[in-house]
Parts: structure tokens; C-alpha cells; sequence
């Protein structure tokens, strides 16, 4: 079983930046792939980004160029990078890890964009 810790969620206004991170349990380099999905009131969980085991990483189009997903192997944390926020962005936000056919979530965490 993989433990998942999600933190720094918040309010924050239009514009604003903020950063989430996600602890494993486990070593992250173990994972078929490690990253965030979101899910706003209303609509069904989706993918943000994700990253592989070496390194390549997507995003969905309405956050490219505003988003960054990174990773640190020393700490086994995920980090998600939000700039230029809009109220669209507002959903809990979960931290995911899937590896061959299981995956693991973490429990979330709101993210909200209002001013």
C-alpha cells in the first residue's frame, strides 16, 4: 500500500500562484507514472499533468505554460507549481501514483480561485 500526503491548498485571487506537494511513502522512481488530476464541483476527476519514470511530462492544455510539474527522488515528494490561476482552476486537487495496474490516490486538496 502507498501512502499519498497532499498539502498546500488555499484561497488565493485571480492571478495569484500556488504550490502543492504530495509525499510517497515509497520511492517515487518505483512508479509507472507520478502527478495531479482535479476534480471541480460538479464534473467528473480529471488528469492535470503527469510525469514518467524518465522524466517526460504532460500537461492538459488549459494549464500548459502555467503549471509545472517536478519531483525530487531524495525526498519522494511530487510538487505542482500553479501560476496564473483563474477561477476555472478552482477543484480539489489529488495526488496520484500508478504503477503496472495499480494506483494509488492521495486524499486531496482544495485549491480555490476567487478574489
Amino acid at each position: 500500500q502507498v501512502q499519498l500526503v497532499e498539502s498546500g491548498g488555499g484561497l488565493v485571487q485571480p492571478g495569484g500562484s500556488l504550490r502543492l506537494s504530495c509525499e510517497a511513502s515509497s520511492d517515487i522512481l518505483g512508479f509507472n507514472t507520478v502527478g495531479w488530476w482535479r476534480q471541480a464541483p460538479g464534473k467528473e476527476r480529471e488528469m492535470v499533468t503527469f510525469m514518467t519514470t524518465d522524466g517526460t511530462t504532460k500537461y492538459i492544455g488549459s494549464v500548459q505554460g502555467r503549471f509545472t510539474l517536478s519531483r525530487d527522488t531524495t525526498k519522494n515528494t511530487v510538487d505542482l507549481q500553479m501560476n496564473y490561476l483563474q477561477p476555472e482552476d478552482t477543484a480539489v486537487y489529488f495526488c496520484n501514483v500508478r504503477i503496472r495496474s495499480f494506483e494509488f490516490w492521495g486524499q486531496g486538496t482544495q485549491v480555490t480561485v476567487s478574489s
